[in-house]
Protein backbone atom coordinates (compact mmCIF):
# COMPACT_ATOMS: atom_id res chain seq x y z
CA UNK A 1 0.00 0.00 0.00
CA UNK A 2 1.35 3.42 -0.98
CA UNK A 3 1.58 5.86 1.92
CA UNK A 4 0.48 9.26 0.58
CA UNK A 5 2.03 11.00 3.59
CA UNK A 6 5.48 9.84 2.49
CA UNK A 7 5.16 10.87 -1.17
CA UNK A 8 7.27 13.85 -2.21
CA UNK A 9 5.81 16.46 -4.56
CA UNK A 10 8.00 15.17 -7.42
CA UNK A 11 6.88 11.58 -6.88
CA UNK A 12 3.25 12.72 -6.61
CA UNK A 13 3.35 14.66 -9.87
CA UNK A 14 5.17 11.80 -11.61
CA UNK A 15 2.60 9.25 -10.44
CA UNK A 16 -0.24 11.57 -11.41
CA UNK A 17 1.19 12.22 -14.90
CA UNK A 18 1.98 8.59 -15.73
CA UNK A 19 -1.42 7.41 -14.51
CA UNK A 20 -3.26 10.12 -16.45
CA UNK A 21 -1.26 9.25 -19.57
CA UNK A 22 -2.10 5.55 -19.25
CA UNK A 23 -5.79 6.40 -18.86
CA UNK A 24 -5.72 8.56 -21.98
CA UNK A 25 -3.85 6.06 -24.16
CA UNK A 26 -6.05 3.10 -23.25
CA UNK A 27 -9.13 5.24 -23.90
CA UNK A 28 -8.21 5.47 -27.60
CA UNK A 29 -8.40 1.70 -27.96
CA UNK A 30 -11.63 1.53 -25.97
CA UNK A 31 -13.54 3.64 -28.51
CA UNK A 32 -12.79 1.31 -31.40
CA UNK A 33 -13.55 -1.85 -29.40
CA UNK A 34 -16.78 -0.35 -28.06
CA UNK A 35 -18.05 0.58 -31.54
CA UNK A 36 -17.41 -2.98 -32.76
CA UNK A 37 -19.01 -4.58 -29.69
CA UNK A 38 -22.05 -2.32 -30.05
CA UNK A 39 -22.65 -3.94 -33.47
CA UNK A 40 -21.78 -7.49 -32.38
CA UNK A 41 -24.03 -7.45 -29.32
CA UNK A 42 -26.89 -5.69 -31.12
CA UNK A 43 -27.27 -3.18 -28.28
CA UNK A 44 -26.64 -0.16 -30.48
CA UNK A 45 -24.26 2.71 -29.93
CA UNK A 46 -26.44 4.77 -27.58
CA UNK A 47 -27.24 1.94 -25.17
CA UNK A 48 -23.78 0.35 -25.37
CA UNK A 49 -22.18 3.77 -24.90
CA UNK A 50 -24.33 4.39 -21.84
CA UNK A 51 -23.75 0.99 -20.23
CA UNK A 52 -20.43 -0.68 -21.03
CA UNK A 53 -18.41 2.16 -22.55
CA UNK A 54 -19.76 4.70 -20.08
CA UNK A 55 -19.13 2.44 -17.08
CA UNK A 56 -15.69 1.31 -18.24
CA UNK A 57 -14.31 4.75 -19.02
CA UNK A 58 -15.71 5.83 -15.65
CA UNK A 59 -13.78 3.15 -13.77
CA UNK A 60 -10.76 5.38 -12.98
CA UNK A 61 -13.13 7.91 -11.41
CA UNK A 62 -14.86 5.24 -9.33
CA UNK A 63 -11.56 4.04 -7.92
CA UNK A 64 -10.36 7.61 -7.31
CA UNK A 65 -13.54 8.68 -5.46
CA UNK A 66 -13.81 5.55 -3.31
CA UNK A 67 -10.10 5.71 -2.49
CA UNK A 68 -10.50 9.32 -1.34
CA UNK A 69 -13.72 8.51 0.60
CA UNK A 70 -12.13 5.55 2.38
CA UNK A 71 -9.32 7.91 3.45
CA UNK A 72 -11.92 10.29 4.95
CA UNK A 73 -11.55 12.90 2.18
CA UNK A 74 -15.25 13.63 1.58
CA UNK A 75 -14.82 16.82 -0.47
CA UNK A 76 -12.17 15.22 -2.68
CA UNK A 77 -14.35 12.16 -3.31
CA UNK A 78 -17.51 14.10 -4.22
CA UNK A 79 -15.57 16.82 -6.04
CA UNK A 80 -13.90 14.21 -8.23
CA UNK A 81 -17.22 12.46 -8.92
CA UNK A 82 -19.29 15.48 -9.88
CA UNK A 83 -16.40 17.50 -11.28
CA UNK A 84 -15.80 14.64 -13.71
CA UNK A 85 -19.38 14.96 -14.97
CA UNK A 86 -18.91 18.68 -15.54
CA UNK A 87 -15.62 18.35 -17.40
CA UNK A 88 -16.93 15.43 -19.49
CA UNK A 89 -19.85 17.59 -20.59
CA UNK A 90 -17.28 20.14 -21.75
CA UNK A 91 -15.53 17.31 -23.63
CA UNK A 92 -18.62 17.09 -25.86
CA UNK A 93 -17.85 20.65 -26.94
CA UNK A 94 -14.35 19.52 -27.94
CA UNK A 95 -15.76 16.51 -29.82
CA UNK A 96 -18.28 18.83 -31.51
CA UNK A 97 -15.39 20.88 -32.89
CA UNK A 98 -13.94 17.75 -34.52
CA UNK A 99 -17.18 17.10 -36.44
CA UNK A 100 -17.20 19.70 -39.19
CA UNK A 101 -20.37 18.76 -41.09
CA UNK A 102 -22.92 19.95 -38.53
CA UNK A 103 -23.63 20.43 -34.84
CA UNK A 104 -22.87 17.10 -33.13
CA UNK A 105 -26.04 17.16 -31.03
CA UNK A 106 -28.06 17.55 -34.23
CA UNK A 107 -26.33 14.74 -36.11
CA UNK A 108 -26.42 12.25 -33.20
CA UNK A 109 -30.18 12.45 -32.58
CA UNK A 110 -31.19 9.63 -30.23
CA UNK A 111 -34.10 9.08 -27.86
CA UNK A 112 -31.95 7.03 -25.40
CA UNK A 113 -29.54 9.96 -25.14
CA UNK A 114 -32.44 12.27 -24.24
CA UNK A 115 -33.63 9.84 -21.58
CA UNK A 116 -30.13 9.46 -20.11
CA UNK A 117 -29.64 13.24 -19.98
CA UNK A 118 -33.00 13.67 -18.20
CA UNK A 119 -32.14 10.89 -15.77
CA UNK A 120 -28.78 12.52 -15.11
CA UNK A 121 -30.47 15.73 -13.93
CA UNK A 122 -32.72 13.70 -11.62
CA UNK A 123 -29.80 11.72 -10.19
CA UNK A 124 -27.75 14.86 -9.59
CA UNK A 125 -30.61 16.33 -7.57
CA UNK A 126 -30.47 13.47 -5.04
CA UNK A 127 -27.09 14.41 -3.46
CA UNK A 128 -28.37 17.98 -3.04
CA UNK A 129 -31.53 16.71 -1.33
CA UNK A 130 -29.48 14.42 0.92
CA UNK A 131 -26.99 17.14 1.88
CA UNK A 132 -29.61 19.80 2.57
CA UNK A 133 -32.12 17.45 4.21
CA UNK A 134 -32.07 15.96 7.71
CA UNK A 135 -29.00 13.93 8.61
CA UNK A 136 -29.69 10.20 8.53
CA UNK A 137 -27.71 7.04 7.87
CA UNK A 138 -28.27 3.30 7.96
CA UNK A 139 -25.00 1.52 8.81
CA UNK A 140 -23.22 4.72 7.78
CA UNK A 141 -24.99 4.92 4.39
CA UNK A 142 -27.68 7.47 3.49
CA UNK A 143 -30.93 5.88 2.13
CA UNK A 144 -30.77 8.13 -0.93
CA UNK A 145 -27.57 6.37 -2.01
CA UNK A 146 -29.61 3.18 -2.41
CA UNK A 147 -32.34 5.11 -4.23
CA UNK A 148 -29.68 6.48 -6.58
CA UNK A 149 -28.67 2.95 -7.59
CA UNK A 150 -32.31 1.94 -8.15
CA UNK A 151 -33.03 5.03 -10.25
CA UNK A 152 -29.99 4.36 -12.41
CA UNK A 153 -31.15 0.82 -13.22
CA UNK A 154 -34.65 2.14 -13.96
CA UNK A 155 -33.20 4.74 -16.34
CA UNK A 156 -31.21 2.09 -18.20
CA UNK A 157 -34.37 0.05 -18.73
CA UNK A 158 -36.17 3.09 -20.10
CA UNK A 159 -33.31 3.90 -22.49
CA UNK A 160 -33.07 0.30 -23.69
CA UNK A 161 -36.82 0.01 -24.33
CA UNK A 162 -36.94 3.35 -26.13
CA UNK A 163 -34.37 2.19 -28.68
CA UNK A 164 -36.50 -0.70 -29.93
CA UNK A 165 -39.94 0.83 -29.31
CA UNK A 166 -39.58 4.62 -29.18
CA UNK A 167 -42.65 6.69 -28.39
CA UNK A 168 -41.43 9.21 -30.96
CA UNK A 169 -38.48 9.58 -33.32
CA UNK A 170 -36.25 12.55 -34.20
CA UNK A 171 -36.76 14.02 -37.66
CA UNK A 172 -34.28 12.68 -40.20
CA UNK A 173 -32.21 15.35 -41.92
CA UNK A 174 -29.29 15.30 -44.31
CA UNK A 175 -26.87 15.62 -41.39
CA UNK A 176 -28.44 12.95 -39.17
CA UNK A 177 -26.22 9.92 -38.64
CA UNK A 178 -28.31 6.82 -37.96
CA UNK A 179 -27.07 4.23 -35.45
CA UNK A 180 -26.84 1.29 -37.87
CA UNK A 181 -24.57 -1.74 -37.35
CA UNK A 182 -21.78 -2.48 -39.80
CA UNK A 183 -22.43 -5.09 -42.45
CA UNK A 184 -19.51 -7.34 -41.55
CA UNK A 185 -20.21 -9.90 -38.84
CA UNK A 186 -17.45 -10.88 -36.46
CA UNK A 187 -16.86 -14.59 -35.86
CA UNK A 188 -16.62 -16.19 -32.44
CA UNK A 189 -12.85 -15.84 -32.14
CA UNK A 190 -12.90 -12.21 -33.25
CA UNK A 191 -15.64 -11.42 -30.76
CA UNK A 192 -13.67 -13.14 -27.99
CA UNK A 193 -10.61 -11.05 -28.86
CA UNK A 194 -12.73 -7.91 -28.64
CA UNK A 195 -14.00 -8.82 -25.18
CA UNK A 196 -10.48 -9.78 -24.06
CA UNK A 197 -9.10 -6.42 -25.22
CA UNK A 198 -11.98 -4.70 -23.46
CA UNK A 199 -11.25 -6.57 -20.20
CA UNK A 200 -7.53 -5.79 -20.30
CA UNK A 201 -8.33 -2.12 -20.82
CA UNK A 202 -10.62 -2.20 -17.79
CA UNK A 203 -7.81 -3.55 -15.59
CA UNK A 204 -5.34 -0.92 -16.79
CA UNK A 205 -7.64 2.06 -16.28
CA UNK A 206 -8.71 0.68 -12.89
CA UNK A 207 -5.13 0.57 -11.59
CA UNK A 208 -4.39 3.98 -13.07
CA UNK A 209 -7.50 5.41 -11.40
CA UNK A 210 -6.35 4.11 -8.02
CA UNK A 211 -2.98 5.81 -8.47
CA UNK A 212 -4.67 9.08 -9.50
CA UNK A 213 -6.75 8.93 -6.32
CA UNK A 214 -3.67 8.49 -4.14
CA UNK A 215 -1.80 11.26 -5.93
CA UNK A 216 -4.85 13.54 -5.51
CA UNK A 217 -4.75 13.04 -1.75
CA UNK A 218 -1.04 13.86 -1.76
CA UNK A 219 -1.61 16.95 -3.95
CA UNK A 220 -4.01 18.38 -1.36
CA UNK A 221 -1.25 18.08 1.24
CA UNK A 222 1.49 19.53 -0.98
CA UNK A 223 -0.40 22.41 -2.61
CA UNK A 224 -2.73 23.50 0.20
CA UNK A 225 -5.57 23.79 -2.35
CA UNK A 226 -9.07 22.70 -1.33
CA UNK A 227 -10.08 19.08 -1.80
CA UNK A 228 -12.99 20.17 -4.01
CA UNK A 229 -10.70 22.12 -6.36
CA UNK A 230 -8.18 19.27 -6.59
CA UNK A 231 -11.01 16.77 -7.12
CA UNK A 232 -13.18 18.72 -9.56
CA UNK A 233 -10.31 20.07 -11.65
CA UNK A 234 -7.20 17.89 -11.46
CA UNK A 235 -8.24 14.32 -10.60
CA UNK A 236 -11.60 14.67 -12.38
CA UNK A 237 -9.91 15.80 -15.60
CA UNK A 238 -7.29 13.04 -15.37
CA UNK A 239 -9.80 10.26 -14.72
CA UNK A 240 -12.10 11.66 -17.43
CA UNK A 241 -9.46 11.48 -20.18
CA UNK A 242 -10.98 8.24 -21.58
CA UNK A 243 -14.21 10.13 -22.26
CA UNK A 244 -12.32 12.85 -24.12
CA UNK A 245 -10.26 10.41 -26.17
CA UNK A 246 -13.14 8.01 -26.90
CA UNK A 247 -15.55 10.78 -27.89
CA UNK A 248 -13.08 12.34 -30.35
CA UNK A 249 -12.08 8.92 -31.69
CA UNK A 250 -15.73 7.89 -32.05
CA UNK A 251 -16.52 11.10 -33.97
CA UNK A 252 -13.61 10.48 -36.32
CA UNK A 253 -14.87 6.92 -36.88
CA UNK A 254 -18.34 8.24 -37.68
CA UNK A 255 -19.89 6.70 -34.54
CA UNK A 256 -21.62 9.93 -33.51
CA UNK A 257 -24.33 8.36 -31.37
CA UNK A 258 -21.64 6.42 -29.50
CA UNK A 259 -19.69 9.64 -28.90
CA UNK A 260 -22.65 11.47 -27.39
CA UNK A 261 -24.04 8.35 -25.67
CA UNK A 262 -20.66 7.53 -24.16
CA UNK A 263 -20.40 10.97 -22.54
CA UNK A 264 -24.01 11.23 -21.34
CA UNK A 265 -24.14 7.58 -20.29
CA UNK A 266 -20.79 7.91 -18.57
CA UNK A 267 -22.02 11.00 -16.76
CA UNK A 268 -25.15 9.19 -15.61
CA UNK A 269 -23.00 6.36 -14.29
CA UNK A 270 -20.61 8.84 -12.68
CA UNK A 271 -23.33 10.09 -10.34
CA UNK A 272 -23.10 6.65 -8.74
CA UNK A 273 -19.55 7.57 -7.67
CA UNK A 274 -21.19 9.65 -4.96
CA UNK A 275 -23.21 6.65 -3.79
CA UNK A 276 -20.11 4.42 -3.87
CA UNK A 277 -18.21 7.08 -1.94
CA UNK A 278 -20.99 7.09 0.66
CA UNK A 279 -20.46 3.35 1.11
CA UNK A 280 -16.69 3.79 1.37
CA UNK A 281 -16.87 6.75 3.77
CA UNK A 282 -17.12 5.15 7.21
CA UNK A 283 -17.57 8.26 9.37
CA UNK A 284 -21.28 8.51 8.62
CA UNK A 285 -23.19 9.87 5.63
CA UNK A 286 -20.81 11.55 3.21
CA UNK A 287 -23.50 14.07 2.21
CA UNK A 288 -23.32 15.77 5.60
CA UNK A 289 -19.52 15.67 5.69
CA UNK A 290 -18.98 17.73 2.53
CA UNK A 291 -18.65 21.51 2.45
CA UNK A 292 -20.58 23.96 0.28
CA UNK A 293 -18.03 23.74 -2.56
CA UNK A 294 -19.10 20.27 -3.79
CA UNK A 295 -22.73 21.44 -3.60
CA UNK A 296 -21.78 24.34 -5.88
CA UNK A 297 -20.20 21.91 -8.38
CA UNK A 298 -23.33 19.71 -8.29
CA UNK A 299 -25.55 22.71 -9.02
CA UNK A 300 -23.26 23.81 -11.87
CA UNK A 301 -23.33 20.32 -13.35
CA UNK A 302 -27.14 20.22 -13.31
CA UNK A 303 -27.11 23.51 -15.24
CA UNK A 304 -24.62 22.18 -17.83
CA UNK A 305 -26.64 18.99 -18.30
CA UNK A 306 -29.90 20.90 -18.70
CA UNK A 307 -28.29 23.09 -21.38
CA UNK A 308 -27.02 19.98 -23.18
CA UNK A 309 -30.50 18.45 -23.01
CA UNK A 310 -31.97 21.60 -24.56
CA UNK A 311 -29.43 21.28 -27.37
CA UNK A 312 -30.36 17.65 -28.00
CA UNK A 313 -34.02 18.62 -28.25
CA UNK A 314 -33.52 21.82 -30.26
CA UNK A 315 -31.09 20.14 -32.70
CA UNK A 316 -29.52 23.32 -34.03
CA UNK A 317 -27.82 22.46 -37.33
CA UNK A 318 -24.79 24.74 -37.03
CA UNK A 319 -23.42 27.75 -35.24
CA UNK A 320 -20.14 29.51 -34.55
CA UNK A 321 -17.25 27.14 -35.47
CA UNK A 322 -19.96 24.52 -36.20
CA UNK A 323 -20.96 24.27 -32.54
CA UNK A 324 -24.46 25.11 -31.39
CA UNK A 325 -25.71 27.39 -28.65
CA UNK A 326 -25.58 24.54 -26.13
CA UNK A 327 -21.88 23.84 -26.67
CA UNK A 328 -20.95 27.52 -26.39
CA UNK A 329 -23.12 27.94 -23.29
CA UNK A 330 -21.70 24.84 -21.61
CA UNK A 331 -18.16 26.09 -22.15
CA UNK A 332 -18.91 29.61 -20.86
CA UNK A 333 -20.77 28.47 -17.73
CA UNK A 334 -18.13 25.84 -16.93
CA UNK A 335 -15.29 28.39 -17.10
CA UNK A 336 -17.30 30.84 -15.02
CA UNK A 337 -17.99 28.13 -12.45
CA UNK A 338 -14.29 27.25 -12.20
CA UNK A 339 -13.42 30.93 -11.82
CA UNK A 340 -15.88 31.26 -8.94
CA UNK A 341 -14.52 28.11 -7.31
CA UNK A 342 -10.90 29.27 -7.58
CA UNK A 343 -11.58 32.87 -6.57
CA UNK A 344 -13.73 32.17 -3.54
Amino acid sequence: MIDTEQLSLTATLLMFGISAGAIGLVGTRLAKIADQLADVTGLGQAVFGAVLLGATTSLPGIVTSTTAAAAGRADLAVGNAVGGIAVQTVFLVVADMFYRRANLEHAAASVPNLINASMLCALLALPLIAALGPEMALFGVHPLSLLMLAMYVFGLRLASRSRDNPGWKPVRTGETRVDAPDDDDADGKATMRLWLGFAISVVIVGIAGWLVGLSGIALVRHTGLSETLIGSLFTATATSLPELVTSIAAVRQGALTLAVGGIIGGNTFDVLFVAFSDFAYREGSIYHAISTQPLFIISLTILLTAILLLGLIQRERSGVANIGFESASVLVFYLLGLAVLVWF
